[in-house]
């Protein structure tokens, strides 16, 4: 059976209930890890090891706080008050981790969905969304991802052009996948505002709700959104149901395009968002 599971967050406790409730078996069941597997959460450093070792049986994508371990481990980035990576930063297996991290997805197709951290850009396909992940998944694989961390952060640009190239075009990328929430008709990116799609700034919409949107074919997971919470569609399912935050850790049984079921299971671990 195939599963996506939304943002774990570093809540490893959570995440082995949740294996426990499928009854998940690495030998027959894939799982899909829809990005920010680590920050914020009590045990980031349980939870790579974890799912390091479920090698073949797991595909996991990187989220906002995924590359943010990147930065802060490059030196690119300082730890923000309220991380907890020190635990990664500070283990014997540290290299073999973040070597790890850096082959991860930033966006698949499987099982008849395309998936992500964060959000597709209206101007993107299918296709397009694999082909520009695939450009940031080689850059953080070679020997120039430090030289990227050092100016990854930004908001700029905010609309998407084809004729975008370097560091522009890499950085706009990175945003949409990891970070995207609110775009205007134009696709242009609204990156600050973190409320829920009812708080949407003026002349702005949940990425998702574009019309003539190019994936709109396509069904669409993704995390990244807490204050969204679950949205189960035909067409998109939204699996950030908060875990870190006291939430819940969700998982959607998925085949042929079509989501089956959804599981959850409660997270005892509650931060305060920041």
């Amino acid at each position: 059976m195939n599963y996506l599971i939304g943002d774990l967050q570093g809540c490893c406790d959570a995440f082995e209930r949740l294996l426990s409730k499928i009854d998940f078996s690495p030998s027959r069941d894939r799982l899909y890890l829809l990005g920010d597997l680590v920050n914020r959460g009590p045990t980031s450093l349980a939870t790579l090891r974890r799912l390091m070792a479920l090698e073949g049986s797991a595909t996991c994508l990187l989220g906002n706080h995924d590359l943010h371990l990147l930065a802060v481990a490059h030196g690119a980035k300082k730890a923000h008050r309220n991380d907890t990576l020190s635990d990664i930063l500070d283990a014997s297996d540290r290299s073999a981790l973040l070597h790890w991290l850096r082959q991860q997805r930033m966006a698949c197709y499987e099982q008849g969905w395309l998936m992500v951290h964060a959000g597709v850009l209206p101007q993107w396909t299918r296709a397009k969304t694999l082909e520009l992940a695939a450009e940031v998944e080689s850059l953080l694989r070679g020997p120039d991802l430090g030289d990227f961390l050092q100016q990854m952060y930004g908001n700029e640009p905010a609309l998407w052009l084809d004729e975008l190239r370097g560091l522009p075009r890499l950085r706009c990328i990175v945003n949409a996948l990891t970070r995207l929430r609110f775009v205007d008709a134009s696709g242009q990116m609204d990156l600050k505002t973190k409320d829920s799609a009812d708080g949407a700034p003026p002349g702005h919409m949940p990425w998702f709700e574009v019309a003539g949107r190019q994936s709109a074919d396509t069904p669409i997971a993704f995390g990244h959104w807490s204050t969204l919470g679950l949205v189960q569609r035909p067409d998109l399912l939204a699996l950030d149901t908060g875990c870190v935050w006291g939430g819940r850790l969700s998982a959607a049984r998925v085949e042929n395009g079509r989501a089956l079921e959804l599981i959850s299971v409660k997270c005892e671990q509650a931060q305060k968002p920041g």
